[in-house]
């Protein structure tokens, strides 16, 4: 089976709203294809290892996909797959399946180093906040490397398959504002929950966007507020007002949103933080970009990622982390939705000599 088939085989399979079946194909496929110890956790994630060392290495995807558009089923549900122009199109070509299927065999072709474990895994849930990631977290999932397939290819230069060494998280929360309701005639008889919430907001505006360096490359975040919402009635003192905040975070820094708190009536709280992304090892940053320069004709970079991946969760939990596939910026999650066949490939070779080489002397 060659990497399209098998990228058309995951791609459509449906993973939406539900994860099993995509999981139950990963799972068999390595079972049936590897000499791996294969399981399927009780969170639906899909790991497999090879290799007994002490060092161990992940290539590491997910099976879950956004909905899909209305042209990219047919009339019964099912998930439409169309190869064109050298690309394949469907939702979960480019995030990521087409890069889950470069690892797979990636995995099955690379015989790990003595004293390294290889390890493969596909999470669920990756969508919803990296639900599946965290879990296998707890359950003690803590390789000492990955390389997470997440896009990285058209940074530097269009074309051009980067590595990513850091990249921003999100942290949504949001500003709840109390008051006193009272007759708007009697502005003096309440307190003015809206009041209080855009003083709020002014504290928000004027905060600086957090940032720091990660092997030498600038990243910065940034703050906004991005709903607001408050009142009851065209003559009725407001006696509650939110307002939400969204908030790129970086590596170690993040924006003190706690001092809205100062302001009488007003709370803050903590709706979702995915976290950022830094890979701290140099030589495992620069082993990766030459394995990605070794496999294309261009120069690719190390550069910097604006979004959250799982690399976040396992950077956190102290896994030393770079992205590195085929999505280019803007493929993910739209209606036309697609990936270059020849990217994937690459992707593929750079996974294996990866896999195949690392740790270095």
């Amino acid at each position: 089976m060659d990497l399209t088939e098998l990228t058309r085989e995951l791609v459509a399979t449906g993973s939406h709203e539900d994860e099993t079946a995509a999981g139950d194909y990963v799972e068999e496929w390595l079972r049936t294809h590897t000499d791996a110890a294969v399981a399927r956790d009780d969170h639906g994630n899909v790991l497999a290892r090879r290799g007994d060392g002490e060092t161990s290495l992940a290539l590491v995807g997910h099976h879950d996909v956004v909905p899909p558009d209305d042209s990219q089923v047919d009339d019964d549900g099912h998930y439409l797959v169309e190869e064109r122009d050298g690309r394949l199109y469907g939702r979960g070509t480019a995030d990521m399946k087409g890069c889950v299927a470069a690892a797979m065999l990636a995995f099955r072709d690379a015989d790990p180093l003595d004293g390294a474990e290889l390890v493969f895994a596909s999470f669920v849930g990756e969508e919803q906040g990296g639900l599946g990631c965290q879990a296998a977290i707890e359950d003690g999932f803590s390789p000492d490397y990955a390389v997470v397939g997440e896009g990285s290819t058209g940074y530097s230069a269009p074309g051009v398959t980067d590595v990513a060494v850091a990249h921003k998280g999100r942290r949504g929360s949001t500003i709840v504002a109390e008051g006193a309701a009272a007759h708007a005639s009697e502005t003096e008889a309440g307190e003015n929950a809206i009041y209080r919430a855009t003083d709020a907001v002014d504290v928000v505006r004027d905060l600086a966007f957090p940032e720091t360096e990660v092997l030498g490359h600038h990243l910065s975040g940034s703050v906004a507020v991005t709903e607001i919402d408050g009142g009851s009635a065209w003559n009725v003192i407001p006696e509650r007002c939110e307002a939400t905040v969204d908030e790129r975070t970086v590596p170690g820094e993040r924006a003190p949103l706690d001092r809205v708190e100062d302001i009488a009536g007003v709370t803050w709280q903590v709706d979702q933080d995915l976290p950022p992304m830094a890979c701290e090892d140099t030589n495992f940053a620069e082993f990766v970009l030459d394995a990605a320069t070794d496999n294309q004709a261009e120069l690719p970079e190390h550069v910097v990622k604006p979004h959250a991946t799982d690399a976040g969760w396992l950077s956190q939990a102290g896994t030393q982390c770079v992205v590195l596939g085929a999505a280019e910026p803007g493929e993910a999650h739209t209606a036309d939705e697609s990936v270059s066949l020849a990217v994937l490939e690459r992707c593929r070779a750079i996974y294996e000599q990866v896999a195949r080489e690392w740790p270095a002397d």
